[in-house]
C-alpha cells in the first residue's frame, strides 16, 4: 500500500537543506520516497501508511530543525516579498551611510551606536537559522555568513575599543553583507512567484460556484457540492465548472487553458468539455461526468506540482556535489586563514576567511537545475503538454527511437467514408439500399457508412428479412430486392460474382489503405463503399521534422500488413510492424532497447500502457477526459502530434539552460574562491573584501534565476 503527499517544508536555507530532509527521512522504516523542491519548499512524499503514519514523517522533518506541515492554503508570498525587499533596502542604505562616515572619518562608536539596531533587525533571521542550524548539528551557507557577519561585526567592535587595529572596522561591509544575502534569497522567492504562475492560473482557473438545474429551479452550490448526473447551466463568458457532457445548447468553448490550443472548439449536445475552460457565446446544459477533486483541471495541477516536486538525475546528481561543497568551502577558508597567519599576513588572514566562506554560496549550484525544470514543466502545461516528471524532460532531448501507434495516434482512429464506387447504379439509389440494411448493424465500419448516409439527408425503409453474420456482412430485402453488404469472401459465398473489374478496384482501393463493403442487389454487384482511418494533417511534417532531428522512426499496428504498408509508405516510414499484438509491442521495445536505442513510444489507448510504460519516454496522447493512461510520462492533452515536437523543443532548451546555469555556477566558483582565499591580493596586493564576495554571491544567483526565467519567453 503507498499514499502520496505533499508536504509544506520551512526553514530552508539552502539546497543542502533539502538534502538533509531527504537524507533524514529516507531512513525511517516505511517511507519508500521523498523529494525535496527547495525552490517550491514543498517535499513530495511516498509513504506506506501500515508502516509508517505522517505524523511520524512530520516529527522527523522538525526533529532535525525544519518545520513541515500538510497544510494546502498557499503562503503569502507577496507579504514575504515586501519584508525581504524592507530589509534589502535598510541594509543598502545603512552601508552606504556608514561608509560615507568611514570616508569623513567620523567616530568608530558613533558607528558602533548606529550600525548595532539595524543590523540586528536585518540580520535576525540570518542568526536565528544559523543557531538552530549549529544546534542540529549542520552546516548550511547561512551559518557560513553568521560566521562572515558575526566576525566582521566582532572585529568592527573590537576596533572600536582600539584591541584591534582600525583596518579591522567593517560596519558598512556587514550590511553590505547581510543585504546581498537577502538580495539572494529575495531573487529565490521571487523566481518561485514567476516560475508558478502557470500552475496558479490553472488553479485560478477553476470557478467556486456552478448553477445547477433542479425541478426548473436554478441553485448556486459550491464547486465541491456538485455531484455526478447533476445539471448545470452555463451562460456565456462563464467558466464550465467541471467536466461534462452537453445535453442541450451549442456554444464554442475557449480551451487554451487546459490545452494550449487557442481557437475555440464548437460544442453541441453529445460533446465532451474540460471543467475550467470558457464558454464563449452560448447557453450549455452540461451533465456533471466528474466531480470536482476528479475533474480534468485538478488531475493536471496535480500532476504538474509532483512532477515539479520530483528530481531529475542531473539534479541527484548536482544533490550529491552540493552534500560535499558546504564542509569543503570551510575547510578551504581555514586553509587560507592558516597559509596567511604562517606568512605573518594577519589581516589578510582575516579577510580571506570571511571571504571565502561568503563568495562560496551553493545557491547557483542548487538554483540551476530546479529552477529551469519548474519553469519548463510549467510552461508544458500551459501549452497542453503535460510532464509527470522531471526525468522525462532530461530523458526526451536524447530520444534515439520513436515508436508510433497507428490507429488513433497516426491517424485519427475514426473511420469514414473516403471513396463510393458504382456499377450501373446511381451514388444516391446506392446508399439508399446500403444504408437501409446498415442501419441495423452493430459494425463500427457500418455504423460509419450509415452516419455518412444520415449526414446526407438520404430517407431509408426498413429492411425486411435482416441477417448478420459478424465480421463478414449484412443481409437483408429492401423494397423487394434482396441486398447483400460485406466484405468479397461474404458475397462470394452468397452466390455473387465478383468480376476482374471490380477485383482491380479492390486492390486499388486496399492499396490505399481502405477497408471496402461491397454493395450486391439480386446478386449483382452494384458498388463498393471504401472506408478508411484518415492520417491525422500533421502527422506527414511531424515524421519530417523527426527525420531532421536523426530520430529513427517506428510504427507499430495490429491491422493488417496490406494496410499498414500503405500508411507507413504515405508517411515515408520506413520502419513498421503489422499484425503485433498488445503484448508484442513490448518485445519490439526491448529488442530495440538492446541495440542500444533511447525509445519513446506515443500511443492512445489504454491498451498501448505497456508499451508506454516499457519505453524510456512514454507519451500518451488523449483529448480532456479520456486521458486515463498512468503510466505516460508525457500526457499531450490536445491530441496533437505536433505538441510532440514542442515537447522535445521545450525539453532542449530546458536542458540549455541548466547547462548554461551549472556553466557559470562552476566557472564563478573556480574562479572566485582562489582569489577569495589570497590569489587577488597575491596579484595586485589588494585585500578581496568580504563585501566584494557577498556580490559576487548575489550576483551569480541573479544570473541564474534570470537565465532561467527566459525560458518563460521561448515560443513553442
Amino acid at each position: 500500500m503507498e499514499n502520496k503527499k505533499i508536504l509544506k517544508i520551512k526553514g530552508m536555507g539552502c539546497t543542502s537543506c533539502a538534502l538533509r530532509i531527504e537524507n533524514s527521512v529516507k531512513k525511517l522504516k516505511g517511507v519508500k520516497e521523498i523529494q525535496v523542491n527547495f525552490i517550491e519548499e514543498k517535499a513530495l512524499l511516498r509513504y506506506d501508511p501500515e508502516i509508517i503514519s505522517l505524523e511520524k514523517v512530520i516529527e522527523k522533518i522538525r526533529e532535525i530543525g525544519y518545520d513541515a506541515s500538510i497544510e494546502e492554503k498557499e503562503e503569502d508570498d507577496e507579504g514575504r516579498l515586501k519584508k525581504l525587499k524592507r530589509k534589502i533596502i535598510i541594509s543598502f542604505l545603512s552601508g552606504i551611510f556608514l561608509l560615507l562616515l568611514g570616508v569623513f572619518k567620523s567616530s568608530l562608536f558613533l558607528e558602533f551606536i548606529l550600525a548595532t539596531p539595524f543590523l540586528f533587525y536585518v540580520s535576525s533571521d540570518i542568526f536565528k537559522n544559523a543557531i538552530s542550524a549549529i544546534l542540529k548539528k549542520r552546516l548550511n551557507i547561512e551559518v557560513m555568513y553568521s560566521i562572515g557577519i558575526g566576525s566582521s561585526y566582532i572585529s568592527s567592535f573590537l576596533s572600536t575599543l582600539k584591541i584591534l587595529p582600525p583596518n579591522y572596522v567593517f560596519y558598512d561591509g556587514v550590511f553590505f553583507l547581510s543585504g546581498f544575502l537577502l538580495l539572494g534569497k529575495f531573487l529565490e522567492k521571487f523566481a518561485r512567484k514567476r516560475t508558478f504562475e502557470s500552475i496558479k492560473k490553472l488553479i485560478e482557473a477553476t470557478p467556486k460556484e456552478a448553477r445547477v438545474l433542479n425541478n426548473g429551479k436554478e441553485l448556486r452550490l459550491k464547486i465541491e457540492d456538485v455531484r455526478i448526473g447533476d445539471i448545470i447551466l452555463v451562460k456565456p463568458g462563464e467558466k464550465i465548472p467541471v467536466d461534462g457532457i452537453v445535453v442541450d445548447g451549442e456554444s464554442y468553448v475557449d480551451e487554451k487553458m487546459v490545452t494550449g490550443e487557442p481557437i475555440p472548439v464548437f460544442k453541441k449536445r453529445g460533446d465532451n468539455v474540460i471543467g475550467g475552460t470558457i464558454n464563449s457565446n452560448g447557453i450549455l446544459k452540461i451533465k456533471v461526468q466528474r466531480e470536482f477533486k476528479d475533474a480534468f483541471i485538478s488531475y493536471i495541477i496535480r500532476v504538474t506540482q509532483e512532477a515539479i516536486n520530483s528530481k531529475p538525475k542531473i539534479q541527484k546528481m548536482m544533490d550529491k556535489v552540493i552534500n560535499y561543497f558546504v564542509p569543503s568551502i570551510f575547510i578551504i577558508a581555514l586553509l587560507s586563514y592558516i597559509y596567511w597567519m604562517i606568512m605573518g599576513e594577519k589581516f589578510i588572514a582575516f579577510l580571506s576567511f570571511i571571504s571565502v566562506l561568503v563568495i562560496a554560496c551553493p545557491c547557483a549550484f542548487g538554483l540551476a537545475t530546479p529552477l529551469a525544470i519548474t519553469i519548463g514543466i510549467g510552461k508544458g502545461a500551459q501549452n497542453g503538454i503535460l510532464i509527470r516528471n522531471g526525468d522525462a524532460v532530461e530523458t526526451l532531448k536524447d530520444i534515439t527511437a520513436f515508436i508510433f501507434d497507428k490507429t488513433g495516434t497516426l491517424t485519427k482512429g475514426e473511420p469514414s467514408v473516403s471513396k463510393i464506387i458504382t456499377y450501373g447504379l446511381n451514388e444516391k439509389d446506392l446508399l439508399f439500399y446500403a444504408g437501409s440494411v446498415l442501419k441495423n448493424s452493430e459494425h463500427p465500419i457500418a455504423k460509419s457508412i450509415y452516419e455518412y448516409i444520415k449526414e446526407l439527408k438520404i430517407g431509408l425503409d426498413d429492411a425486411e428479412e435482416f441477417e448478420e453474420i459478424s465480421g463478414k456482412g449484412v443481409k437483408g430485402k429492401v423494397s423487394g430486392n434482396e441486398i447483400i453488404v460485406g466484405n468479397k469472401n461474404f458475397l462470394i459465398q452468397n452466390g455473387v460474382e465478383i468480376d476482374e473489374k471490380i477485383e482491380r478496384d479492390l486492390k486499388l482501393l486496399e492499396g490505399e489503405a481502405k477497408s471496402n463493403l461491397i454493395i450486391s442487389m439480386n446478386k449483382e454487384v452494384k458498388g463498393i463503399v471504401a472506408v478508411s482511418d484518415e492520417i491525422k494533417e500533421e502527422a506527414i511534417y511531424v515524421i519530417e521534422e523527426l527525420k531532421k532531428m536523426k530520430k529513427k522512426i517506428f510504427m507499430i499496428t495490429g491491422d493488417n500488413r496490406s494496410s499498414a504498408e500503405a500508411i507507413a509508405k504515405r508517411l515515408k516510414i520506413d520502419n513498421f510492424y503489422a499484425e503485433v499484438l498488445p503484448d508484442q509491442k513490448l518485445e519490439k521495445i526491448r529488442e530495440l532497447k538492446k541495440k542500444g536505442e533511447i525509445v519513446a513510444f506515443v500511443g492512445d489507448g489504454i491498451n498501448d500502457a505497456p508499451a508506454i510504460a516499457e519505453a524510456h519516454v512514454g507519451i500518451a496522447m488523449g483529448k480532456g477526459k479520456e486521458v486515463i493512461i498512468e503510466t505516460g510520462d508525457i500526457v499531450i492533452v490536445n491530441d496533437s502530434l505536433y505538441d510532440i515536437i514542442r515537447a522535445i523543443k521545450l525539453a532542449n532548451k530546458t536542458f540549455s539552460k541548466i547547462k548554461t546555469n551549472l556553466f557559470w555556477a562552476l566557472i564563478y566558483n573556480i574562479i572566485l574562491i582562489p582569489f577569495a582565499a589570497g590569489f587577488f591580493y597575491t596579484l595586485f596586493k589588494i585585500p578581496f573584501r568580504p563585501e566584494w564576495s557577498s556580490f559576487a554571491m548575489a550576483f551569480s544567483s541573479f544570473s541564474v534565476v534570470m537565465n532561467s526565467l527566459f525560458l518563460k519567453r521561448v515560443r513553442l
